[in-house]
């Protein structure tokens, strides 16, 4: 009879367990969307949009991909705040949004739309970021660790950059609000 219950149990509690770390895993990763899906998300929910840039052969691009966006407190305050998007500023792909469509540009072997969102200045890893109504904010160019970025992303996050500056902001507002999240970075 035991053995029987056994049997029965270890196999249900393997599937919960495998069940709960797949949902587990899926959650602690940033959703990356394409910059089309944003667009198209934005209009029914607005939201702030953060737009990584990147290349394929840029290796800060990949350090910051292991160690920067997989940060939990990094991926938890992107999923609440942000439709995160991943770009390949080398991507030969047309983007349409809206009435735009950017396309591939030889000459300077970037797409169009990578090359607009970072204003002709081509550094990699650059992040981008983007209000609610697809407006610019600013582009940021180089590799930042997770204690900086969450500071960055949380300055845009929170409109502070509207009327703070970001030194001010970081002594104060962040230290104050986001103290348990410094403790974990």
């Amino acid at each position: 009879m035991k053995k029987t219950i056994l049997l029965t149990v270890i196999p249900l509690l393997m599937c919960m367990l495998f069940s709960f770390q797949t949902k587990q895993h899926t959650e602690n990763k940033i959703n990356w969307i394409s910059l089309e899906q944003a667009f198209e998300k934005n209009k029914t929910k607005p939201k702030k949009i953060i737009i990584d840039v990147y290349t394929g052969w840029c290796g800060w691009c990949k350090v910051m991909d292991q160690k920067t966006f997989s940060n939990q407190e990094i991926v938890k305050y992107i999923n609440e705040n942000y439709y995160a998007v991943k770009l390949d500023a080398e991507t030969k792909s047309e983007i349409r949004i809206g009435q735009n469509v950017f396309k591939y540009d030889e000459q300077s072997r970037a797409n169009n739309a990578a090359i607009t969102l970072l204003q002709g200045k081509m550094t990699y890893p650059s992040i981008v970021y983007l209000d609610e109504s697809f407006n610019m904010i600013q582009p940021i160019p180089g590799y930042m660790e997770a204690p900086e970025f969450h500071k960055v992303i949380t300055f845009m996050g929170e409109n502070a950059y509207k009327s703070t500056p970001f030194d001010t902001y970081k002594e104060t507002t962040y230290k104050t609000k986001f103290k348990n999240s410094i403790i974990i970075l």
